[in-house]
């Protein structure tokens, strides 16, 4: 079982800035994905960014190119997701998520495990 722990969110306003934390634990593995989806109340999974196992390779969700940046944490089994120029929008719960391999990063059902989530509020 690999163990994803999300920290960062709150509450901003409008055109201002958060950041989040995940960080992986228990049985991890190589190659892999790591991602970030957010689920707005009465909606579907968003995807939001991922990183692949060299940490070469970003993915972005057309909502928030330009203005959200992923990257791995020096430690390997860690990212962070730097979100700037948030808007009411982007208000939702964000998840972790983590995969082995590199294909179908957008899809949430490609993803094995999940951390519990981080809510991000932005206010007008």
């Amino acid at each position: 079982q690999v163990q994803l722990d999300e920290t960062g969110g709150g509450m901003v306003q409008t055109g201002g800035s958060l950041s989040l934390s995940c960080v992986a634990s228990g049985r991890t593995f190589s190659p892999y994905t790591m991602a970030w989806f957010r689920r707005a109340p009465g909606k579907e999974y968003d995807f939001v960014a991922a990183i692949d196992w060299s940490g070469g390779r970003t993915y972005y969700g057309d909502s928030v190119k330009g203005r959200f940046t992923i990257s791995r944490a020096d430690a390997n089994f860690a990212t962070h997701l730097e979100m700037n120029n948030l808007s009411p929008d982007d208000t939702a719960v964000y998840y972790c998520a983590s995969k082995s391999g590199s294909g179908g990063v957008a899809r949430s059902t490609s993803y094995e495990f999940w951390g519990r989530g981080t809510q991000v509020t932005v206010s007008s």
